[in-house]
């Protein structure tokens, strides 16, 4: 074999012991090791190990002329934005009897955003407005049902903006003004009954979930 063969795989084999001594040494020296990653939306909306939380949801009383607080126990969810979510989405579903739902048959939550500052965003479908009855006292109970369901319950909202098919609107059928996040409106409550209460809920914690 020629000198020039034998300089070729001495040059070879030194570039494999370098790359090896890289990939096996170098590299756990140079980037430590930070734990296994997490991917997004993974662990982050699941509830921690069964944990509950109490949160007070907002129906309409029989008679029609009140908002009524109803404490029901939720999964408590590993982040507030998780938490609206599924705050809202109780909330949109049917009330426990004899109440009546303040929200429009059909309509879904779309999507729900925090900010840093203390806003929700809540994305919800056209049928919060189509399906309306109208009225301003049923706008008002619609709005604030969602509006009071979340800055109740919720620490780290202090305001909550509706929006309908992803945009900003007026209002939903001409009386409320929707085009900034409305704080929380507990005017229109009647004082809770223990009637209201599911058999398997617990009173309400005093403190609102963070």
């Amino acid at each position: 074999m020629s000198g020039r063969a034998w300089l070729a795989r001495i040059v070879f084999a030194a570039a494999a012991l370098g790359g090896a001594w890289v990939l096996f040494v170098g590299l756990p020296r140079w980037y430590p090791d930070e734990g296994p990653a997490v991917s997004a939306g993974g662990a982050d909306d699941r509830s921690a190990a069964g944990a509950q939380t109490v949160s007070t949801l907002y129906y309409v009383s029989g008679d029609g002329m009140r908002l009524v607080g109803v404490p029901r126990r939720l999964a408590r969810r590993a982040n507030p934005t998780a938490q609206a979510r599924a705050i809202l989405e109780q909330q949109l579903a049917d009330p426990p009897a004899p109440l009546l739902s303040p929200i429009p048959p059909g309509t879904g939550l779309r999507a729900v955003y925090l900010t840093g500052d203390g806003d929700a965003f809540v994305d919800l479908t056209e049928e919060i407005a189509l399906g309306h009855s109208g009225g301003s006292r049923e706008e008002l109970f619609t709005v604030y049902a969602v509006v009071n369901a979340l800055t109740t319950n919720l620490a780290a909202v202090d305001a909550v903006q509706i929006l309908v098919d992803g945009v900003e609107v007026d209002t939903l059928v001409g009386h409320v003004d929707l085009q900034r996040p409305l704080r929380q409106n507990l005017d229109l409550l009647e004082a809770p009954s223990d009637d209201w209460m599911p058999a398997d809920d617990a009173p309400a914690d005093p403190d609102r979930s963070s």
